[in-house]
């Protein structure tokens, strides 16, 4: 009767526990669909290098020319992030998500049906564009759903993995048979999750949680975006060259080196979402040196392992090791900028991964030098670097 009678006077304990566990539930599945919504975001991302050999196919585009096809989608996506991310700071942009998400499905789309290389280049760079004007948004209101929870911010950055991956697994079969006009088919997806999120107006709660205590620190800000620009130059630089590697290298077929490939990326989605839960356990600045850590010999099997299908383990090592920090830079960034939010999201998911895949012709020339082997070489060196500058970095203001 006493305890009933305290928990009527003073309730307040009582109906926090109850709120908050009202509140998980809701919590996850917002996460859920922030993670949904990465996946199809960067869909569009990944489908950009699946078609461009389509271009050159059906529309007789030179290489040069190709490759203005790509340069139009990475600029789109990496230049604005940053400034976006401000904009997002500053100003109630809760549907630049749902928008960026469509505009990114629509530009691809639609590029494959015209037959002009200007108008092919602006629908791109337009697609490009929506990728940028999503990922600070989304990054932001994800990590308000996510709260402390790096595990939780974990599903949000698989998500984009996850869509990288379906890319050429989806296109493929479909240019293939349709030829570039296929890219039309992948409208759809993009019109519905942007007609998604405006409906279930996620980005409404964070909206009115956008202002967070503490001091932004940018010196290991900066630290930590020169590490995920490292990082992501042994990411891009292990998808540009692991099927020549298998064939030139090794002396596979192509469908083995297509499955290397798969191999790769299946692990990053693995790693992303197993770097959440380490560093829920023993801290985020710890887990980005362990992957710095145990990339280094996954990589050195992967580049020394002889035969054709033992390397397909360390295939899976690598990309688990070299995601294993990713999630948790996205993160750690917003730790290190706490009023500014969207601005960490830009650059860690947009602007420093951009640089990383813009520095991989640098390796496409030593490619020439050496061969795939020689970039593998490189790569494995890469980690060091990565390693170096986590010793820089310290656990955020609480």
């Amino acid at each position: 009767m006493v305890a009933e009678t305290n928990s009527r006077a003073n309730p307040g304990p009582a109906l926090a526990v109850a709120e908050e566990s009202d509140r998980q539930p809701s919590a996850w599945r917002r996460m859920r669909l922030w993670g949904a919504a990465h996946a199809v975001d960067d869909l569009y991302q990944g489908l950009v290098p699946a078609c461009v050999p389509y271009f050159v196919l059906d529309r007789h585009y030179s290489y040069v020319a190709a490759g203005g096809l790509t340069l139009a989608a990475t600029l789109g996506s990496s230049i604005p992030q940053p400034f976006i991310g401000v904009a997002v700071d500053r100003c109630r942009l809760d549907w630049l998500a749902g928008a960026g998400v469509t505009l990114a499905g629509v530009g691809l789309g639609l590029s494959g049906l015209m037959h002009s290389y200007v108008a092919v280049w602006l629908l791109l760079l337009a697609s490009g564009l929506g990728v940028a004007m999503f990922h600070p948004a989304a990054g932001k209101s994800a990590r308000v759903a996510a709260g402390d929870s790096t595990t939780a911010m974990s599903i949000f950055a698989a998500g984009g993995s996850v869509g990288f991956f379906l890319a050429p697994v989806l296109a493929t079969p479909a240019l293939i048979a349709m030829g570039v006009g296929a890219t039309a088919l992948f409208i759809p997806p993009a019109v519905l999750m942007g007609f998604l999120l405006y409906r279930k107006r996620l980005q409404r709660p964070a909206a009115r949680d956008v202002s967070h205590n503490g001091r932004d620190r940018w010196v290991p800000f900066l630290v930590l975006t020169c590490i995920e620009t490292v990082r992501s130059v042994a990411f891009f630089g292990a998808i540009t060259f692991i099927e020549l590697f298998w064939i030139r290298h090794l002396g596979a077929g192509k469908s083995l080196a297509g499955a290397a490939l798969a191999c790769f990326l299946i692990g990053g989605v693995a790693g992303t979402l197993l770097g959440g839960r380490i560093a829920d356990r023993v801290g985020m600045v710890r887990t980005v040196q362990l992957g710095a850590i145990v990339a280094i010999p996954a990589l050195v099997g992967l580049r020394l392992t002889p035969g054709e299908y033992p390397p397909l383990v360390f295939a899976v090592l690598a990309g688990i090791a070299l995601n294993i920090p990713f999630a948790v830079l996205v993160k750690l960034g917003q730790d290190y900028l706490p009023t500014r939010p969207g601005t960490a999201a830009g650059v860690t998911l947009g602007l420093a991964v951009s640089i990383g895949g813009l520095l991989a012709p640098v390796l496409g020339v030593a490619a020439e030098a050496w061969g795939p082997q020689g970039v593998f070489t490189i790569i494995c060196l890469i980690p060091l670097v990565a390693l170096a500058l986590g010793a820089f970095l310290s656990e955020p203001q609480k």
